[in-house]
């Protein structure tokens, strides 16, 4: 099973995030690691996933039909991969999850929430060029001549269209079912950076995880490769010290999702009491409720 590291300081929760960042070949600190914050459920699991049905099939249908009203609005390109990565951002369940390169940004997301204070949050940690390591040959070497750590949209579309048509007896990757066939014996993690389609991306330094399988749970992969990976658990009595620091470091929502309602979502919780009982906390929260 995977590493849980549970700090039990400030000091400790900060060493614990920047844990094994030194490159030795940049001479530099690097992370090598992926970061998903979550206030209290520790489960790796997709919007996609927690629908009822067949993900395959209503993956499908959810792509197709945003696909087609949202046609009138500006896509980079035609790729699944674009439609992909915009339909996660708007809301749309999909097979992505999603993660950050920041593991301030993580910890914003795993205090962000007044409710859950008094309990447990996590942050998932994972080697990005690890896992990569254990890519099929076709896409370890795309990463390899472009010289990156992850994928783009434009990348994977580069890989379909015929021109890569057989690798070594896999299809190329030109969307989701080649993708799906090239996983189908060995089932892998690709880590895929999303288009700058608004400054919320940017501001989050997002990423994606993605598996060749809509109904895999990154959880039940990870318990196969447990070495790839580790948790930092934030205990709910260090919560309330992470989040102020975060605030006075300026990772808050007023940052992290730009315009009013990023403002509005900050100072309602930069105001809220400490000491205010958790049902007075969940009217603090405002509306979107």
């Amino acid at each position: 099973m995977w590493e849980t590291v549970t700090p039990g300081s400030w000091a400790e929760l900060v060493e614990a995030l920047y844990a094994d960042s030194w490159d030795a070949g940049l001479r530099r600190h690097r992370s090598p690691y992926a970061f998903r914050g979550m206030v209290d459920d520790w489960r790796l699991e997709t919007s996609l996933s927690r629908l009822a049905g067949p993900t395959e099939v209503l993956e499908r249908h959810l792509l197709r039909n945003f696909r087609k009203y949202a046609h009138g609005d500006v896509v980079e390109s035609d790729s699944v991969w674009h439609w992909l990565t915009l339909a996660q951002h708007h809301g749309l369940p999909t097979r992505l999850l999603d993660w950050t390169y920041s593991p301030f940004v993580a910890l914003h997301f795993a205090t962000d929430d007044l409710e859950a204070m008094d309990t447990d949050g996590v942050i998932w940690m994972v080697d990005i060029a690890r896992t990569h390591e254990r890519l099929p040959e076709v896409l370890r070497r795309t990463l390899a001549d472009e010289g990156s750590l992850v994928f783009t949209v434009e990348m994977l579309a580069r890989l379909g269209g015929g021109g890569l048509a057989r690798q070594g007896g896999s299809e190329a990757v030109g969307g989701l079912a080649e993708l799906d066939a090239l996983g189908r014996e060995a089932p892998f993690l690709l880590f895929l950076e999303p288009p700058s389609i608004d400054q919320r991306l940017v501001n989050q330094f997002a990423l994606s995880s993605l598996l060749p399988d809509p109904g895999l749970r990154l959880d039940d992969w990870l318990a196969g490769n447990p070495e790839l990976c580790r948790r930092v658990a934030v205990p709910a009595a260090l919560k309330w010290e992470a989040r102020d620091k975060l605030d006075q470091a300026n990772v808050t929502e007023r940052v992290l999702f730009p315009g009013l309602d990023g403002l509005g979502r900050w100072l309602r919780r930069h105001y809220s009491r400490r000491d205010a009982p958790p049902d007075r906390r969940r009217r603090c929260r405002g509306e979107e409720e």
